[in-house]
């Protein structure tokens, strides 16, 4: 696919180029003033988030285990460890378990079409930036992250597949493995061939079945998606080529799409000035650690709790006779009897029946005791789903409904369009700093919380990025 392109993100000069050389070549090209304040703003509080979920995730067994078997390894290059103090890997590895932490919970920001976009680039774009020899500064990083995010929203518009929930790769690690190699290699600094060489290492990085998914093994493809993007840029500052036309033929990136057409980024098309993806798209940014389509059955559930119990105050859970839940067709988010945090969080019928019993759901949730109640499983059994054909598989158009029958032959129904959360309806700023504080605060003191929502605030204007390195890591148990 060629086609003659001039525009002011590229050389003067008019040339032939391929999707994947307009890819190298934007990557490259791209600088600080294509940065707005629109993209700044929501950057910043996917950046806020994504810290947040991460240090919240040191606490969870599969950060752990990956540490554990991370800290076997040794370099004259070092990257902090979020939430532990003192301790710092070789930089992949950094990468990989702080990748590991913002996803181990499911916690992290979803993005349409589907993918956790900002896990997959933030921890191995942080660990690379502590071991170069001049320093970035945050308005270096937040473009190197803004291009890395740009690059999966691209990809996945080659694809009507990916609009859709997936049914047989996990997006980030397809998509989010390149959009990591495309902010290292802008951190970096590369040249438009050696950014195009990142993107073509990087696709053989890349996939992940969603058969891992309610699994412990699912956060490791954000881990991978970070730590392998940062190698593959890193692989092609020293020269290793790929396949020139990696993003352009179906042997290449299009392998992951059934329907994969390819097209030139084309920035004359946008401007100027340029418009990223995530200016016309943002991110859904959850209040509670579970797949993003639990989030439309919680509020339904939470609807219908408070019509029940204005007719019935002192409704007891065992007069509930039957649940009936209304949502899309997706067999990896349907798992009637979870027997594990991870398959809780990937369950309609969980998420709606703890939203019935307890008004909300919540990190807490998902503790075994929590899990474990007998009432609990008890409406498990009395909870049926129907799969209606005009509630489509896709987090822009979905919904959820849910109807409740009463022993006493009464029936309530609630439905939730766009939950509280989702891009058509954010979370208001002083929500969002909350759900940062709340998870920040599990492991690290009052003073490195309050001087990480200072910093990232101010992001733009700090002179050297990796000041974020010594609050991530700061010791609780400090005075």
């Amino acid at each position: 696919m060629l086609r003659k392109v001039s525009h002011l993100l590229f050389p003067t000069f008019t040339l032939l180029i391929t999707v994947t050389q307009s890819f190298g070549a934007a990557i490259s090209n791209w600088n600080p003033a294509h940065l707005n304040d629109s993209i700044i703003h929501r950057s910043k509080r996917m950046i806020l988030d994504t810290l947040g979920v991460g240090l919240l995730g040191t606490t969870t067994p599969v950060f752990r285990t990956a540490l554990q078997y991370s800290r076997r390894y040794g370099s004259l290059e070092r990257s902090c460890i979020w939430g532990q103090p003192g301790l710092s890997l070789p930089p992949q590895y950094a990468a990989f378990v702080n990748g590991i932490a913002v996803h181990s919970m499911d916690f992290d920001d979803t993005w349409h079409p589907p993918t956790h976009p900002s896990g997959a680039v933030l921890p191995g774009l942080l660990a690379l930036a502590e071991t170069l020899p001049r320093r970035p500064s945050g308005l270096e990083l937040l473009l190197a992250f803004n291009v890395g995010i740009e690059v999966q929203g691209q990809l996945m518009r080659f694809s009507r597949e990916a609009h859709h929930i997936p049914k047989r790769f996990h997006p980030p690690a397809v998509v989010g493995v390149m959009g990591s190699a495309a902010a290292g290699a802008k951190l970096l600094n590369l040249s438009p061939a050696q950014c195009a060489e990142a993107l073509a290492v990087a696709a053989s990085y890349a996939g992940a079945p969603l058969a891992n998914a309610a699994t412990q093994t699912k956060p490791l493809h954000i881990g991978n998606a970070t730590r392998r993007g940062m190698e593959a840029c890193q692989l092609a500052q020293l020269g290793l080529e790929g396949n020139k036309a990696i993003l352009d033929i179906q042997s290449g990136f299009g392998v992951f799409y059934t329907d994969y057409t390819p097209m030139e980024l084309e920035p004359e098309l946008h401007g100027p000035p340029f418009r990223w993806v995530l200016e016309d798209q943002d991110v859904a940014i959850k209040s509670f650690p579970a797949h993003l389509g639990m989030h439309w059955a919680a509020d339904a559930a939470a609807e219908v709790r408070a019509k029940l119990l204005l007719g019935n105050p002192n409704l007891n859970a065992r007069e509930i006779t039957r649940v009936t839940l209304k949502v899309p067709s997706s067999r990896y988010i349907n798992c009637p009897v979870p027997t594990t945090e991870h398959e809780a969080r990937h369950s309609f019928q969980f998420i709606s029946c703890s939203a019935l019993l307890d008004g909300h759901v919540s990190v807490d949730s998902f503790d075994s005791h929590q899990m474990e109640r007998k009432v609990l499983k008890e409406l498990l059994l009395r909870t049926h789903m129907e799969n209606p054909e005009d509630n489509v598989a896709s987090f822009d158009k979905m919904y959820c409904e849910i109807k409740v029958e009463t022993a006493d032959g009464q029936n309530h129904i609630a439905r939730c369009n766009t939950f509280y959360g989702h891009w058509r309806n954010p979370l208001s700023q002083e929500d969002l700093v909350g759900k940062f504080k709340a998870n920040a605060a599990a492991v690290l003191p009052l003073e490195a919380v309050e001087a990480i929502v200072n910093i990232v605030d101010n992001l733009e204007k700090i002179p050297d990025c990796t000041a974020l390195s010594s609050y991530l890591q700061m010791s609780s148990q400090m005075p």
